[in-house]
């Protein structure tokens, strides 16, 4: 997710382990909820995994802005902001959830008649 000075790669476990195991939680909560065919618990998870990746990538980005704010020098402050990149991902994390918002949206209810 996030490249540190070329040397270390971070994932969403490495920025914040609690706050991963409940982007994981609701993914696996939103799983279970279209096998057994909860509608609304499951677009309740899709909506709460989107707003859950968007809060993280807003932390991300005010991790890094905010990472060498000490330095008085902005040169060197810029430089070194600018060697945090972010990685291809993001991208992934956020088509899980935003695949799963269009399915909600976009699913029919299912109506149940009985055979003749």
């Amino acid at each position: 997710m996030l490249r540190v000075f070329h040397i270390k790669t971070l994932d969403v476990y490495g920025l914040s382990k609690p706050y991963g195991m409940v982007i994981m939680l609701v993914g696996v909560i939103g799983i279970l909820c279209t096998v057994l065919n909860q509608t609304k618990v499951t677009r309740i998870a899709a909506f709460a995994s989107l707003v859950l990746v968007v809060l993280l990538y807003v932390a991300a980005l005010l991790k890094v802005k905010a990472s060498f704010s000490f330095i008085p020098f902005k040169g060197i402050n810029g430089f070194l902001t600018r060697q945090i990149a972010f990685k291809w991902g993001w991208y992934i994390l956020f088509a899980g959830p935003v695949l799963s918002v269009l399915g909600v949206l976009t699913s029919k209810k299912r109506v149940y008649s009985e055979g003749n």
